[in-house]
């Protein structure tokens, strides 16, 4: 890569990273349950389903994102999926206590379809001009997604108490505005930059998503992926109660569900750095590894113990986002990352959907914590056999 060239990825990767800060705000419906909850006079539970819209749309969004990719450029895809968030935020700042399911449209809906596109396109411009160093590019960009709420959940409970709720939304709405408005243009893919030619290829066949879908390593990976994060979804709503069970006391707990954020955050950038040293795959298959050794060990774990298993649980979860790009490239080239791994992304969707409901209905926590085991495992094994295939070729 020659300088200007070196100096364009840069650029492209400091810019991405910091919409990514704010895009990952979206994650962070849990501050904002309780207030909307007393503001619209809507039940808890019924507002804290917004954050199921929210999941669902971003998964959509990834998903048209690499639709829209090839065919638009990244910068506009940013800018669309960047000022969808700020709409649906401001949509969120007017939603009437008379129809409050408007809710799930403004924020759910609209701004985690925003955020799944600018999404894609933020994380395929990092592996583009970075093909040599994908993990770490990847990792970077989206550490800053996972420190999102780690940054800004302080800061926007003081809103909320000194400002109130609408004026916090329509401040977070004229701050996503403003940031994507003023970084956008720097997301551009190698040969999108003015005067800038493509990053090379590596020299593989490049699958458009039909093709991939043909593959037996596309329903691998997705299902790999699925497996392998049904342990922190199922398990991250209960942290705090899982903890006073365990001798831990409520101020612990507090800090455990802290410990999981920045565990989270960590792991989205040393998954990625390792498995660039180690193998992509290879460092797929560990990670998922790591997480069934870790949620077999919550059997038996108390007390500090018990909170390492659950950081490191995080600390996969967060590598999974780090990794499974990387290894979508890997398998299927880097030309389509964008839709291929939107595809793989349903995986994702389906776990955060399917395991909290289907293990909630196991009473028993050992039996809980053993097949969430070995769901991982499972998820270790496809992999496994998905690199002895690839060895064999």
């Amino acid at each position: 890569m020659s300088s200007g060239q070196n100096k364009q990825g840069i650029k492209a990767l400091v810019s991405g990273s910091v919409l990514q800060l704010f895009f990952g705000i979206i994650y962070m419906w849990s501050v904002f349950a309780v207030p909307v909850s007393e503001q619209l006079g809507w039940a808890v539970d019924k507002v804290k389903l917004t954050s199921s819209f929210m999941l669902s749309f971003f998964v959509i969004g990834i998903l048209a994102g690499g639709k829209l990719l090839p065919r638009v450029g990244a910068q506009k895809v940013t800018l669309m999926g960047g000022l969808m968030l700020a709409a649906g935020m401001c949509g969120a700042a007017f939603v009437p206590g008379s129809t409050p399911w408007l809710i799930y449209g403004a924020y759910g809906v609209v701004g985690g379809f925003g955020v799944g596109l600018a999404y894609n396109a933020v994380i395929s411009c990092a592996q583009k001009w970075f093909p040599k160093n994908r993990g770490f590019a990847t990792g970077v960009s989206v550490c800053a997604f996972g420190f999102s709420t780690v940054v800004f959940a302080p800061l926007v409970e003081w809103m909320i108490g000194k400002f109130g709720l609408k004026l916090t939304f329509l401040a977070l709405s004229g701050a996503f505005a403003s940031a994507t408005l003023a970084l956008f243009s720097s997301i551009a893919l190698p040969g999108e930059a003015a005067a800038t030619p493509a990053a090379a290829q590596p020299a593989q066949k490049q699958y458009t998503l039909k093709q991939a879908l043909a593959t037996r390593e596309f329903y691998i990976i997705t299902f790999s992926l699925m497996l392998g994060t049904a342990a922190f979804f199922t398990l991250n709503p209960s942290f705090k109660t899982l903890a006073a069970e365990r001798t831990l006391s409520a101020s612990m707990g507090t800090g455990l569900v802290m410990l999981t954020g920045i565990a989270n955050a960590l792991g989205r950038l040393g998954v990625p750095l390792l498995s660039d040293k180690i193998g992509h795959g290879l460092g797929a298959l560990l990670t998922l590894a790591v997480t069934a050794a870790c949620a077999g060990l919550l059997v038996f774990a108390r007390s500090y113990v018990f909170m390492g298993m659950v950081a490191l649980i995080a600390f996969c979860y967060g590598g999974y986002s780090g990794i499974y790009p990387v290894l979508t490239a890997d398998c299927f080239g880097m030309r389509n990352v964008s839709s291929n791994y939107g595809g793989i992304m349903l995986g994702f969707s389906l776990s955060a959907l399917l395991f909290p409901i289907g293990i909630g209905l196991i009473s028993d926590i050992t039996v809980k914590f053993v097949v969430l085991a070995a769901l991982a495992a499972l998820g270790a094994a496809l992999i496994g056999m998905m690199m002895t295939g690839r060895k064999k070729q």
